[in-house]
């Protein structure tokens, strides 16, 4: 089969977490400075169909793409790093793979035929790359495979990149496999029998890595000029295709240490496109090495605080944001269950991210309510809006003002189900997901935050400000800046004496990027500083 695309394949082994989605995206950044049309995709085994009822407490946030589906966060670091947006069908999960499968089967498409996991399935996985290299219209396609080498329920995606070496050319395809090097610290050595035995895994499957990346402890790196040499030999792979990367403080910085480590010469044999222009990378990173003086302290009021993954793109907007504006940054974990004004008046701006669940609400409340009295500033993102609404509400004397999600009071519902949406509140799928436009009121803080009154914002969530209460909300303190483009839903509310007050019923931090801060956060950070 002739192709146009190159493919490339990221495998992790030894530990789960080693950096592959990082790695993977740093390829990509590198591809893309050399002037090359890149698209990403990952392979998860989990049998979810998405990751949309996942716990985020295990999995970190739920990232939503522009066409709602609902991803790994790992599709989070692609957009970031890339600065593309990714579509549902750049992540295939074993679930939503069976399940499409088997979709098909009971529709007869199969003609009678037994389904097996060879070819169909991994025929299925192949099929996935062919139609997202089309569909981005990629120079290079890269795909992540999730889990470790060996992992029983992962093998059918490692036996569907063998095969698809052989169905596109070898020549197409190349294989990077990150690994973790130890440091023993009772034999001051670094220890790379781990390592090769990830690797041996992998050529059982018929697969010899084209770059081995090997994760090392920063400190220690000094003590390991034997390491390259040791994997090179142990591992069928030729020591310039060995790179060496090290802990960074920024993941950032990897681009920047994947060149230095080495990776130019393997991607230079696979695609030869000449040298790539690194200078927006090395700016990023001297505005991360930076030293302000000035800090500012933003309170993150969330019911997750024992796994900042949860709120990743939040925080990752908020040091874009910090970066841009040039002052240090310091986010301070409110517990929502907790939170008392004490906590507030310590911080300089407050930021209450969306959620689902009665938990931490009322903690999230005090917060909309403390930033209403006191003019602290405040960044309101999809519950975070419906918060502030619910504080605004009960201020303008609707006492017992809540959410149908947490109160099914009807005289007192000033956030409620969508319409259509009834008897769906507990299944996956059901809500306004993805990309939305919004216009926004002439001469608001919305409009001066954007620069324009017509905007597009990613979304996940199912209950809408109730247009019942507006003039109890007005009274309370804030007013409606945006809407739906037919005026039926609130997308943005904000203070009206106040002088940074803002909330969005949308996800904005998913649409910022680390050299191009998010407008909301960007005028957080500024009204905080100030």
């Amino acid at each position: 089969m002739k192709t146009n695309t190159k493919y490339i394949f990221v495998t992790g082994g030894v530990i789960s977490g080693v950096g592959k989605g990082i790695m993977a995206a740093s390829i990509g950044a590198i591809l893309k400075a050399k002037g090359l049309k890149v698209s990403m995709q990952k392979c998860d085994p989990y049998f979810n169909v998405d990751a949309g009822l996942l716990n985020p407490r295990e999995h970190g946030e739920c990232f939503v793409t522009q066409d709602g589906a609902e991803t790994d966060l790992d599709l989070g670091h692609y957009e970031r790093f890339l600065d593309e947006e990714m579509t549902g069908n750049s992540i295939w999960t074993s679930g939503k793979l069976y399940k499409h499968l088997i979709d098909d089967e009971r529709a007869g498409k199969f003609g009678g035929k037994t389904v097996q996991l060879v070819p169909h399935v991994t025929g299925l996985v192949q099929q996935t790359f062919l139609d997202n290299a089309a569909h981005f219209k990629s120079d290079v396609h890269i795909v992540e495979i999730g889990g470790t080498v060996g992992d029983m329920e992962g093998q059918h995606f490692i036996e569907a990149i063998r095969e698809f070496g052989t169905r596109v050319g070898r020549e197409n395809c190349l294989y990077v496999h990150v690994c973790y090097v130890p440091w023993l610290s009772t034999s001051q050595e670094f220890k790379t029998k781990p390592a090769q035995n990830s690797l041996r895994d992998l050529r059982e499957f018929g697969i010899i890595p084209d770059m081995v990346v090997a994760r090392m402890d920063v400190d220690k790196l000094v003590k390991a000029p034997h390491v390259a040499s040791k994997l090179a030999t142990f591992c069928a792979v030729s020591e310039d295709a060995v790179v060496l990367m090290p802990d960074a403080k920024s993941v950032y910085e990897v681009p920047l240490n994947a060149v230095k480590g080495g990776v130019l010469a393997p991607l230079e044999r696979f695609i030869d496109h000449g040298d790539p222009d690194m200078t927006q990378w090395e700016k990023l990173v001297k505005s991360i090495e930076a030293n302000p003086k000035e800090e500012v302290k933003i309170g993150l009021v969330a019911k997750y605080i024992d796994n900042t993954d949860t709120y990743l793109s939040v925080t990752e907007a908020l040091k874009a944001a910090a970066w841009k504006v040039g002052v240090k940054l310091k986010t301070v974990w409110i517990d929502a269950e907790k939170a008392t004004e004490d906590d507030f008046a310590a911080v300089d701006g407050i930021v209450v991210p969306g959620g689902f669940g009665v938990r931490g609400v009322e903690g999230k409340i005090l917060a909309a309510n403390y930033c209403l009295e006191h003019d602290k500033p405040y960044l309101g993102l999809c519950l975070g809006l419906q918060t502030a609404v619910i504080a605004a509400a009960r201020r303008g004397g609707v006492k017992k003002a809540n959410s149908e999600e947490f109160d099914a009071s009807k005289d007192a519902n000033v956030v409620y189900i969508m319409e259509g949406q009834k008897g769906k509140e507990s299944t996956g799928g059901t809500m306004r997901l993805g990309n939305y436009p919004a216009k926004l009121v002439k001469g608001t803080l919305a409009e001066k935050l954007y620069g324009t009154t017509d905007v597009v914002e990613r979304h996940r969530h199912r209950y809408e400000v109730n247009q019942r209460f507006v003039k109890e909300i007005e009274k309370g303190g804030l007013k409606i800046s945006g809407t739906s483009p037919d005026g039926k839903l609130v997308e943005f509310v904000e203070g009206i004496d106040t002088k940074f007050f803002i909330a969005t019923q949308a996800h904005p931090e998913f649409r910022s990027r680390p050299y191009r801060a998010h407008p909301l956060f960007e005028g957080l950070i500024r009204a905080s500083k100030k």
